[in-house]
């Protein structure tokens, strides 16, 4: 078993092209024995948001804190703490913080996504 603050885990800067001031911490994967699902926690300061991307595996989010959007393709959803959102493979899809203060969610993926590939999308003009 693992139990530690998740503050403890160390935070690293969102390196992808397209992220802007998001910083994530791996709380938990295959380095603690955890076979099939990793989890993770994305912190995405004010004006800040996620690459426009997808993948060909799915990913489960609850939002933490803040408010934001959640852009699926070119359709925008208003997202807070407490929602939780299911995005499939395939979804092109992207997290914006809209609030006062930093959005903050977990994020579960499989690990069998370690090694497949990520591609990133041009922006939509949403409807």
């Amino acid at each position: 078993m693992k139990v530690v603050p998740h503050d403890e885990v160390e935070q690293k800067t969102v390196e992808m092209p397209g992220a802007v001031g998001c910083r994530v911490r791996q709380l938990i994967g295959e380095e603690d024995g955890a076979k099939n699902f990793s989890m993770r926690h994305f912190e995405v300061e004010e004006g800040g948001h996620t690459p426009l991307h997808s993948h060909p595996y799915e990913h489960e989010i609850f939002v933490v804190e803040g408010f934001g959007a959640a852009i699926d393709g070119n359709r925008e959803w208003t997202i807070e703490r407490g929602d939780v959102i299911y995005v499939a493979p395939g979804d092109v899809h992207q997290f914006k913080n809209m609030g006062d203060g930093p959005l903050s969610f977990l994020c579960l993926i499989p690990n069998s996504a370690a090694n497949l590939p990520i591609t990133q999308h041009p922006e939509y003009e949403l409807e």
